[in-house]
Parts: structure tokens; C-alpha cells; sequence
């Protein structure tokens, strides 16, 4: 029996909807996800290493998807969505990750906004956003940090937790990020989960410092088992 995505051409046929009646043939469909990200090296690389880890024993199962648009809020969610309605595959879950930086309020939020009323029942949009960068979540996997910092002072802080962990300094675009960090996954998520509640009520715009990331790592976090 293929074990294949559903596609969207099949989606109306009638040996689709025929076999779609049976819970244990539903669940034998591989759950499709897309992350697309602001960033064409950092980000990327950490997503991919993550899909890598996910393939190892679960490529039957579950696909993740990554592209690096080198776009931002408001059009990385249009050229994303296009990704999506151009696929063959139905995608259940599309993340857009951006990090806030110095983009105009209204295009931040708005980009939140989107990804909300263009979600329906068939694919659910996240705005995976991080107030400043991405670097607030790598941060986050060592200890709770809430003091709104400019992005460049991330680095050095990393790079002292790194430093005591004997991984080197922190430097964008490193290859082995997601495989240094993946062991401490559940505290990151407990940190950003302690953020998101601090922000709760804000706009991202205002929720400084915060990130939505841990949504995606959350939602995958079954398959990341070794």
C-alpha cells in the first residue's frame, strides 16, 4: 500500500473520499509541513538539520519542508501562501518564521494577522515570529531571558553559553546549531512558553522579547525522539 501524501487533485475523487471513511487508512497518510523563513542561511540550516533528524525514522510519517526566502513579514507570507497553493501536496501546517528587527509595526502584526484568516480546516497558517531574532530562541534553550535587548547582543551571550558547554562561540550560520541545542529543547520550550505568557494580550510588535518558534518545535517534538 503507497504510503504517499495525499495530493490536492485527489482530494474530491471518490476512491479518495471512499478511503478516506477509514480512520486506519487516514492515519497512514504522511502529515505535510512547510517552514519558510526569513532568512536564507541561519534559519534554514537550523530547520533543515531538524527535518534531517525527523527523516531518520519517521520519513513515512511526517515531511517537513524548508525554504529560505530572504523576505520579510507581509511578503514572505504572500510568497509562502503561493508556495502552498502551488504544491501538489496538502500542507497542514505552513510556518512562517521572521524575526521582528526594525520592520515597520503595522507590517508585523499584519503578517500575524494573515496567517490567522487565511488558516481553515485543511491548512492551518502559524507566524512563527521572533521579537528581536531567532537568536532569542537559541538563547532560551540555556536559561529564561526577558530583558528587550538589540539583537546583537544575543551573540555574545550565546556565545558564553556555548563556551560552557564547549562548543565554541555562536556564529550565524553554523551548521551544527540544531544538533547542539537539541537536547535542551524542553527547556527552551518551557522558557518561551513563560514569555508568551508575559506577553499575552501584546501584539508582536510589543511582545519584546518573545518568539512563537517554540510552536513548531512543540508540534514536532514526537518525531525529534532519538
Amino acid at each position: 500500500m503507497s504510503l504517499k501524501p495525499t495530493k490536492k487533485t485527489d482530494l474530491n475523487k471518490e476512491w479518495y473520499r471512499s478511503r478516506d471513511d477509514s480512520p486506519f487508512k487516514r492515519n497512514l497518510q504522511p502529515e505535510y509541513h512547510l517552514i519558510v523563513t526569513e532568512g536564507t542561511k541561519t534559519e534554514p540550516k537550523y530547520f533543515e538539520a531538524l527535518s534531517d533528524k525527523i527523516k531518520e525514522k519517521y520519513e513515512d510519517r511526517i515531511s517537513v519542508q524548508v525554504d529560505g526566502l530572504g523576505d520579510n513579514t507581509v511578503n514572505l507570507f504572500y510568497r509562502t501562501k503561493k508556495i502552498a497553493d502551488e504544491s501538489p501536496n496538502v500542507f497542514k501546517h505552513v510556518w512562517i518564521v521572521y524575526d521582528i528587527d526594525d520592520f515597520p509595526p503595522e507590517n508585523i502584526n499584519l503578517a500575524a494577522e494573515l496567517c490567522r484568516t487565511h488558516s481553515s480546516e485543511q491548512t492551518e497558517y502559524h507566524a512563527a515570529w521572533s521579537n528581536q531574532c531567532i537568536e532569542l530562541w537559541f538563547l532560551l534553550h540555556f536559561s529564561y531571558f526577558h530583558s528587550d535587548i538589540h539583537r546583537e547582543e544575543y551573540y555574545p551571550k550565546l556565545t558564553q553559553q556555548l563556551k560552557r558547554k564547549r562548543k565554541g562561540e555562536y556564529k550565524k550560520n553554523r551548521d551544527d546549531i540544531f544538533e547542539i541545542l537539541n537536547p535542551y529543547i524542553v527547556t527552551a520550550i518551557a522558557n518561551a512558553k513563560k514569555l508568551a505568557e508575559d506577553n499575552e494580550g501584546k501584539t508582536p510588535s510589543k511582545s519584546a522579547p518573545g518568539t512563537e518558534v517554540y510552536r513548531i518545535i512543540e508540534t514536532l517534538k514526537p518525531y525529534l525522539n532519538s
